[in-house]
């Protein structure tokens, strides 16, 4: 990934924090395999300040979309904070294999560690920590359902094992999905919206982030038009 390419993705700025589109297939921070990752290219982001800008959350590698960045040290900590207290709303779209029979509901699952030393690979366990997402229903068809996920807590892999456990996996997931269904889609889970409540006494920020390119051709067979970027026709 070229520095324009990540500029490119701005979508948000002030001088408290960036918002990024984050490309699916790139982790956020350098792994122990090494390899590209977001953080590499944050010194191009500084824009006039001395330091560069630093992670505020984070998605993981296949999860496309709104990812905030903190420009400073005071930027980090008021940021933390509202993550922490759950203050910053989110939503993602999500392309699943078949789907609820309702409309709208709410999936409160306890997650926990599946393999001790894989500690990212997660499961429902009533021993676990408490998770909660609010979900809808954008759109139909025979074999997918286009959602609309509100993550209430911030659990790892959260919406992609409450999705897999409610019978509903998302689309192209490598880990949660079913067999016949790991290979050769990108995960489609995208970062849509986020609204941060930065400043005092004035609105929350709204940024949106556009669909990605591998997301679209589900989303156009279930009615989703490209040049209205909204909410498919039902």
């Amino acid at each position: 990934m070229s520095t324009f390419d990540l500029q490119a993705r701005l979508l948000y700025r002030d001088g408290m924090m960036l918002v990024l589109d984050k490309p699916a297939g790139i982790p956020v921070h350098k792994g122990p395999k090494g390899g590209d990752n977001l953080e590499a290219f944050f010194d191009d982001l500084r824009f006039g300040l001395p330091r560069r800008p630093a992670l505020a959350h984070r998605l993981d590698r296949d999860t496309s979309g709104c990812l905030v960045l903190g420009r400073h040290h005071k930027a980090l900590e008021k940021l933390g904070l509202l993550f922490k207290q759950g203050k910053i709303a989110k939503t993602y779209w999500s392309v699943v294999l078949g789907g609820p029979t309702e409309d709208e509901g709410l999936i409160d699952l306890p997650l926990g560690r599946r393999d001790a030393e894989r500690g990212w690979w997660m499961k429902v366990d009533p021993e676990g920590a408490p998770a909660q997402t609010r979900w809808t229903v954008l759109a139909r068809s025979a074999d997918h359902c286009l959602l609309a996920l509100k993550p209430l807590t911030g659990r790892t892999h959260q919406l992609r094992v409450h999705c897999a456990a409610q019978g509903f996996p998302i689309l192209g997931d490598p880990v949660y999905g079913p067999a016949d269904h790991k290979g050769g889609e990108t995960l489609h889970l995208h970062a849509r919206a986020i609204e941060i409540p930065l400043y005092k006494n004035k609105e929350a920020i709204k940024v949106e982030a556009p669909v990605p390119a591998h997301m679209r051709p589900a989303l156009m067979a279930l009615g989703w038009r490209e040049e209205t970027q909204d909410r498919p026709e039902v």
